[in-house]
């Protein structure tokens, strides 16, 4: 068993797309629109196959987002190498995203930094 796609939600369909082709290196498909009910997406794919499907519709709710509260609380990117996961949180930096914790080693053993990346959605970055 495999997972095969995570969704999200975004209210900038075109600025997320955007944002992870630019940090991640996702591939986007051409996109989805359906004209009766104004849904959109995109699938982005990544490297090793893995799968983001980010859509959009009239009406979203977009609540503030705790990073303690229950449910998906962030997705997780490998670098590849402790030295991609300082370059790549440097660079979220410099373009105005806020990192909330790293680059460090955590209790249990991973490098990893941690960013509020588009829309306030928290990205984690690891070895």
């Amino acid at each position: 068993m495999r997972i095969e796609h995570v969704a999200l939600y975004v209210s900038d369909l075109e600025g997320a797309r955007d944002f992870f082709v630019k940090y991640f290196g996702a591939q986007s498909n051409k996109g989805y629109h359906n004209q009766a009910t104004d849904f959109r997406s995109y699938f982005l794919t990544f490297d090793d196959g893995t799968r983001l499907e980010i859509m959009t519709r009239p009406g979203l709710f977009d609540p503030p987002k705790s990073p303690v509260r229950t449910g998906f609380i962030h997705l997780a990117f490998s670098a590849g190498s402790r030295e991609a996961v300082d370059a790549l949180t440097a660079h979220l930096a410099s373009d105005g995203y806020e990192v909330l914790s790293g680059p460090r080693t955590t209790g249990d053993g991973y490098y990893e930094s941690c960013v509020a990346g588009f829309e306030g959605n928290l990205l984690e970055i690891t070895v």
